[in-house]
């Protein structure tokens, strides 16, 4: 049996979306005759908790653990709302924010290069090259953000020659918050050097878009292979509700609030009394104020519900009740890679999806592509209020429609499936 060390921040009781992929992967490994192994920080600072995650630790699982400092603990003694939301990646407008969130982010960008979890690294090359000299171990996992533990793969493999796979959930110098970091030229270089380091020395590379790998392509030729993230479980049998409830679940940051939406849904609020008697918009997870400010101006108020974190169960039940789940993403260049965790489990819930985001983004091309939903860019404000009506009438009429396309490449088995192949032939 292969054995793997895998070095992750985020692990159970941490919330969203960033555990789920090693925790599941962890999970079926040992199905494909691999032994994972998981590193973790001992007390992590996580911005989100969800303690529910705890029970899908598979028994038998070793997970080795040192402490880490954590600089953000510091921080919440000047704002501990500013601390968590900006850890979050949740960062306010540069007009909208206040002197400590100026400095914060200028601090942050220029002090904790790759990021605020730096102070972890050698540490654990100290740590764990104990561990590698004592133990065999087929290959290295290093998981990203936070990059900076891509630095632990990266020392570990050049004092030890062990085999390292690095894994980017995110992209790293070319994700839309970098630029507002408030960097310095010299930052600015300094991610840049680290970058192409890891890119250089990764005996494998993966991605979760093909955005990423095509960006990556132009660093490196370095061998690059796409796996994205999935779903465990089709849904149960949907939850029927009397409302139209249009849900969107995860965090909502500064400028991802599509105005043409909720321009749209007051439209058709204003002129139809069904549809407004009826409707409720959910929000789940971190929202900032600005999508607040947006929908609450246009007198929308009375339709919002916002639940706050939910637990993974809980936001699986809430994708069950609704009659569109909305998937949206900020009007960038920057942001055409980035393929949100919870896409998959919307298609697991085969509810109807409204996808907003920028053109050519690959989260909407998939959405087209298994035939979940529709895509639609933010000047199309007239095909949203169709599309959304379309939902509506079908929903009063012969009930929330069920997509039946074929999801099964994406579930979490057979996405350790490839994780496996590679594992074995590096």
């Amino acid at each position: 049996m292969k054995k793997a060390l895998i070095v992750t921040y985020y692990w159970p009781p941490a919330g969203g979306p960033g555990v789920q992929r090693w925790l599941k992967f962890v999970t079926y490994l040992r199905e494909f005759n691999i032994e994972p192994v998981v590193y973790i920080p001992e007390n992590p600072g996580y911005p989100l908790l969800d303690e529910s995650l705890v029970a899908e630790i598979p028994t038998g699982i070793r997970i080795i653990k040192q402490p880490i400092f954590e600089p953000y603990r510091f921080a919440e003694i000047f704002s501990k709302g500013d601390s968590r939301t900006i850890s979050s990646g949740i960062i306010a407008k540069e007009q909208e924010q206040g002197t400590i969130q100026k400095l914060m982010l200028f601090v942050r960008g220029n002090f904790f290069i790759p990021d605020a979890r730096k102070f972890w690294v050698k540490p654990s090359v100290k740590y764990l090259k104990s561990v590698l000299e004592k133990e065999d171990f087929d290959v290295l996992i290093t998981t990203g953000p936070p990059h900076s533990l891509h630095l632990i793969g990266l020392e570990l493999q050049k004092s030890l020659g062990i085999k390292w796979i690095a894994d980017f959930r995110d992209p790293w110098t070319e994700i839309g918050y970098h630029k507002k970091l408030k960097l310095t030229q010299s930052s600015k270089q300094k991610h840049l050097d680290l970058e192409y380091k890891v890119l250089k020395k990764a005996d494998q590379i993966v991605t979760t878009s093909y955005t990423t790998k095509a960006e990556f392509e132009s660093k490196t030729t370095r061998p690059i292979r796409v796996i994205t993230n999935g779903f465990d479980n089709l849904q149960k049998e949907p939850i029927t509700s009397d409302h139209f409830e249009i849900s969107h679940i995860g965090s909502l940051l500064s400028g991802r609030s599509p105005e043409i939406l909720w321009k749209a849904i007051a439209e058709i609020v204003e002129n139809v009394s069904d549809f407004r008697n009826k409707l409720k918009i959910r929000l789940a997870g971190k929202i900032s104020s600005e999508v607040k400010e947006s929908i609450e101006e246009l007198g929308l108020q009375e339709y919002l519900q916002m639940d706050g974190y939910v637990s993974h169960k809980e936001a699986l039940e809430m994708q069950n009740r609704a009659s569109i789940l909305l998937l949206l993403e900020i009007d960038s260049e920057e942001t055409r890679g980035i393929v949100p965790g919870k896409i998959f489990e919307y298609f697991a819930a085969k509810k109807p999806i409204l996808a907003i985001g920028p053109e050519n983004w690959e989260a909407g091309k998939m959405v087209l592509d298994t035939q979940s939903g529709t895509y639609l860019l933010f000047s199309d404000k007239e095909k949203v209020k169709s599309w959304i009506m379309d939902q509506f009438y079908r929903k009063k009429t012969q009930g929330v429609k069920q997509i039946n396309s074929d999801i099964s490449k994406y579930h979490r088995r057979e996405l350790t499936a490839e994780l496996a192949d590679l594992i074995k032939k590096i």
